[in-house]
């Protein structure tokens, strides 16, 4: 009983209010909830305490921002309804607070922008040395074609491309990245993804700051993992495989795009590539030491560089549990989509 009251009162304030309904459309650091509601950061951090204890919203720091999402209370669900219905949605408060809202979308979007142009010549620098990476998508796809992604583990999500490749097969995502910087990025491309396709990437979507060395992630969490031109910053690939491992479930499978073995040692100089490359035979004695079995290869030549794919799976555990049956024919039906 206390835990409904709590909930109630929380949300008995006009302010506390605002804030979950602005929560419902999408994640939103203390910062854009105060330009929104026009309100000090710390006036607006005294409500999302109170609706912190209230499970109404959940804190996430992010480099030397935080950021808030809806909360654990199963209850959400319910008063969904009502922060739905016309009464409130389309209430004057709440129109007026959708119009700040979309000019943070618009903020986010610009500063993406300003990122993207102060980087491109890198980037292009980078691309003209393979094939282009339409093709490189494509081959990605068709080898997860028949795959389920479940729930997926974005390693490096840079600027979330492959949650927005990926993302309407997967049940939900994790998005993993080191950088706040590239976060911010992500946020506001999933963002634009979304308005452009009615996906709904940016609900399923969660941006989480940590390190592929110790991932912020329990063990037997996600069904699959991407690593797409990551694991060649890693001074210890073999550790980072050793973390995919522990954080996928039975049978549950890592794809891994990057470079095989070359000697382009400006790549280590001037972009921080701690590795030239990846040879077959480095790549699966990593995976067989971290208890994964490779399932597939592809060589993408067109370029100084040839891009690999890697595809691996963690073996299911032999026992007689009574989805031993079912655990199996997943695994033969990620052998055939990846064949």
């Amino acid at each position: 009983m206390e835990h409904i009251l709590n909930i109630f009162r929380a949300l008995a304030d006009p302010t506390r209010l605002r804030i979950v309904l602005l929560l419902q459309k999408m994640e939103l650091a203390v910062g854009e909830l105060a330009q929104i509601l026009d309100q000090s950061q710390p006036r607006i951090s005294r409500h999302i305490r109170i609706l912190d204890e209230a499970g109404l919203a959940e804190r996430r720091k992010e480099g030397s921002w935080v950021f808030l999402k809806p909360g654990p209370a199963s209850e959400l669900e319910i008063l969904g309804r009502i922060f739905r219905s016309d009464k409130v949605a389309k209430s004057e408060q709440a129109m007026q607070d959708q119009a700040q809202l979309s000019l943070v979308r618009k903020a986010r979007a610009e500063m993406a922008e300003r990122y993207f142009s102060a980087h491109a010549e890198e980037w292009d620098a980078i691309r003209s040395l393979h094939l282009p990476e339409a093709e490189v998508e494509r081959a990605m796809l068709a080898l997860l074609k028949d795959a389920q992604l479940g729930k997926m583990l974005d390693i490096g999500t840079g600027t979330g491309r492959m949650g927005e490749l990926f993302g309407p097969s997967a049940r939900s995502i994790i998005a993993l990245d080191k950088s706040p910087e590239m976060l911010r990025l992500a946020r506001a491309k999933l963002l634009e993804s979304e308005a452009v396709t009615g996906s709904a990437l940016v609900q399923k979507t969660e941006l989480k700051q940590g390190d592929f060395n110790q991932l912020p992630v329990e063990s037997c969490a996600v069904d699959s993992v991407i690593l797409h031109q990551v694991l060649h910053y890693a001074q210890h690939p073999e550790a980072v495989l050793v973390e995919v491992s522990r954080v996928l479930k039975s049978n549950g499978f890592v794809l891994i795009a990057d470079f095989a073995a070359h000697d382009r040692e400006d790549l280590r100089t001037e972009h921080a590539h701690a590795r030239l490359g990846f040879s077959d035979d480095s790549m699966k004695r990593w995976l067989i030491a971290s208890k994964l079995e490779l399932v597939q290869t592809r060589t993408l030549d067109g370029g100084e560089l040839t891009v690999k794919i890697w595809v691996a799976r963690k073996p299911a555990i032999t026992s007689l549990h009574p989805d031993a049956d079912k655990t199996a024919s997943q695994s033969e039906n990620l052998k055939r989509a990846t064949a």
